[in-house]
């Protein structure tokens, strides 16, 4: 397995890049809202599927972790019910795992 530890590094690192963005746009933008990431989710959803063309396992690491990213700031934002910026938890999507995702819910 040694040899997929640059996808995990890729997914990680992607996924902290996401999440610290999210967090920081909501810190200093007052205009974004929920509902604009979860447009930007919608989006990612569907470039995660237009693959026709293999876009290769280091993309596919990336969208994964930047939709798991999009999820978890999503739920932590509805789960505090303010206006506080969400803490950064330890990621429970496995990308390696397949579509666990409930999409469009």
């Amino acid at each position: 397995m040694a040899s997929l530890d640059w996808r995990e590094r890729a997914y990680e690192d992607s996924l902290q890049s996401t999440i610290s963005g999210l967090e920081a746009r909501r810190k200093v933008d007052p205009s974004f809202t929920i509902e604009d990431a979860e447009g930007t989710l919608r989006h990612l959803y569907v470039l995660e599927g237009n693959d026709w063309c293999s876009r290769g396992m280091l993309q596919d690491a990336v969208i994964a972790a930047q939709i798991a990213g999009h999820e978890e700031f999503i739920e932590a934002w509805r789960r505090e019910g303010t206006d506080s910026i969400p803490l950064q938890k330890e990621s429970t999507c496995e990308w390696k795992s397949g579509p666990s995702r409930a999409r469009g819910s």
